[in-house]
């Protein structure tokens, strides 16, 4: 193996943790649209950037905006700390004494962080998916009579109820990023997101492992320049 691939695989890796750090400040980038659109919004998934990494969004906040390249400070909670420690101080619905989940955000967040993870298998239907995820946070803001997204809604209640209904879904895998400044409401105010990332112990144990390889290697001699 060339020492510039190994280097290359472990900066690769590196590059990966921003992402699993929660509860930090992270520069955000609004890049751009998948398209998908009900005739007045276009609907997650969004992409962007943290800290210049691609990320893929979600967006749990219909009362506010974001624009096209759009940079802001926003602050990260990881999904599982939060709901472990029942704080959500630095999200906008768990925050907001004008939030409509206020009395219950542990609720609100897991609910929408399965409708997150409904999006990739069912390309055909984010319309539904996206209103059932704004109705989580501003319930009867989107599709209160539409029997579809009543449907997304039922099955998030389901899940957070019964969670071993989907025993893969690990809260400790989503992120909440909200303006540092989390308002429900105001002017330039940046809409709240959702994504979804890899598990930090699985990115700490392949960096373990890959910097076990390169000292294997280069115990043996093989390495070339």
């Amino acid at each position: 193996m060339k020492v510039a691939r190994l280097l290359g695989i472990l900066a690769a890796a590196m590059f990966l943790v921003p992402l699993a750090k929660a509860d930090s400040s992270v520069t955000m980038v609004f890049n751009g649209v998948n398209g998908a659109h009900d005739n007045q919004y276009y609907v997650s998934p969004y992409y962007g950037t943290m800290n210049g990494q691609s990320v893929v969004l979600f967006c749990d906040d219909i009362l506010n905006e974001v624009n096209f390249n759009q940079t802001w400070q926003a602050e990260v909670t990881n999904l599982g700390a939060a709901a472990a420690a029942n704080n959500f101080s630095l999200t906008r619905y768990g925050s907001a004494a004008s939030s409509q989940v206020l009395g219950n955000p542990t609720m609100a967040y897991i609910e929408a962080a399965w409708l997150v993870s409904q999006f990739a298998s069912n390309p055909n239907d984010l319309v539904n998916l996206q209103y059932a995820l704004w109705d989580i946070m501003n319930p009867g803001v989107r599709g209160s009579t539409d029997a579809d997204v009543q449907g997304w809604l039922a099955g998030a209640l389901n899940y957070y109820l019964y969670p071993n209904t989907d025993p893969g879904l690990n809260l400790y895998n989503f992120e909440i990023v909200t303006n540092c400044n989390p308002t429900l409401q105001g002017p330039r105010q940046v809409q709240e997101f959702i994504i979804q990332t890899p598990e930090p112990g699985t990115l700490a144990l392949l960096l373990c492992g890959l910097l076990a390889l390169a000292v294997r290697i280069f115990n043996r001699g093989r390495l070339t320049t």
